[in-house]
């Protein structure tokens, strides 16, 4: 019995103790943290008009925002169409998010005609926090779907 003991604590001081801050960011994610592959950003221009998507988490983590640049104006007017309902999907916690509306503001996204060269947002409700960092998330609205955007 006392062999047995001394033997579990040698194994368990030769364990390396990884610091806090390493767990907490290895734990936050169960994907590899790697942006979208070439083909999806070459099919995003190409059939959508539309670069540079992004989704971030805003400070309170209950609204996240989902922005991309307009490359070509024609390509990208699905995008914001106001008659478009924009739904953001996320994997893990499969959950549907939607834009919310504010009493005196509207919905919070961008709908005016799209034009070449600026950059574009649409806002998400992440009440109770469902969706959290490192998690891939799909952004659809209308025939537009973009997957596996990251939240940062």
């Amino acid at each position: 019995m006392r062999r047995r003991a001394c033997g579990l604590l040698a194994c368990l001081a030769a364990i390396s103790v990884v610091p806090a801050a390493e767990r907490a960011s290895a734990a936050s994610s169960p994907y590899a943290s790697i942006s979208r592959s070439d083909r999806a950003r070459i099919h995003d221009l190409l059939g959508w008009g539309v670069d540079a998507l992004q989704v971030h988490m805003l400070e309170s983590g209950q609204l996240l925002r989902f922005s991309y640049r307009v490359v070509d104006a024609t390509r990208a007017q699905v995008l914001t169409d106001k008659s478009a309902e924009p739904n953001l999907y996320d994997e893990r916690a499969h959950a549907v998010l939607v834009v919310p509306v504010m009493d005196q503001i509207g919905k919070l996204r961008q709908t005016q005609p799209a034009e070449n060269g600026k950059i574009y947002w649409i806002v998400f409700s992440n009440k109770g926090s469902v969706v959290r960092r490192g998690d891939r998330v799909s952004v659809v609205i209308a025939d537009f779907r973009a997957d596996g955007l990251i939240v940062e």
